[in-house]
């Protein structure tokens, strides 16, 4: 083990896995929210990213690394902090990268009609995030709410497969947001 596979973890895990939690269920529960986390760091991802794959994941949590997120240094920051398995993305049940990396979507999982919670969670990196851009409606927003996201068409498809489906959280720098397979999502 290198040194940066063993730095980064949360220095006090039962405190700030408790917020980070907390941070990650209010902006699945209200999407389009951007929540403020801290407390962990891992090679070539953002402090959000390293958070909610603390939080979320454990050893028996397959995760896939698309391309430019895929480095040796976090496979290894992964494996001490974790433990998790990293796999091809149809095996997936967090997937990690950028938009594009991610694509194409259809190879993830979206549950079955019995489990429909047996889908992926794509982790998105992108340069901000911001209460802008597109138009949110649906579950968990009063009327309508705003975010950057880099397209339309692959939310609604999303959307209109609902109970299955795949869920989002968007990432940059210490903010996170979330977009479940429940929201509808227009150009403004």
């Amino acid at each position: 083990m290198t040194g940066d596979a063993l730095t980064g973890g949360f220095a006090d895990a039962p405190v700030q896995a408790a917020r980070a939690f907390r941070a990650a269920l209010e902006a699945m529960a209200r999407p389009g929210r951007i929540e403020t986390v801290e407390g962990a760091e891992a090679p070539g991802i953002s402090t959000a990213a390293a958070v909610l794959l603390l939080t979320l994941c454990d050893r028996e949590t397959p995760i896939h690394l698309a391309s430019g997120c895929d480095g040796e240094a976090l496979k290894r920051w992964i494996a001490f902090h974790i433990g998790a398995p990293v796999v091809v993305a149809e095996e997936a049940m967090f997937a990690l990268g950028g938009w594009e990396a991610l694509k194409p979507l259809d190879r993830y999982r979206i549950g079955t009609a019995e489990y429909p919670d047996r889908s992926v969670t794509l982790i998105v990196e992108v340069a901000a995030l911001e209460s802008a851009g597109m138009k949110l409606t649906g579950p968990g927003i009063a009327t309508e709410a705003a975010l950057s996201l880099p397209e339309v068409e692959a939310f609604a498809h999303n959307a209109r497969r609902f109970p299955l489906g795949w869920d989002c959280y968007f990432t940059a720098q210490d903010r996170l947001a979330a977009l479940p397979r429940t929201t509808t999502v227009e150009a403004l």
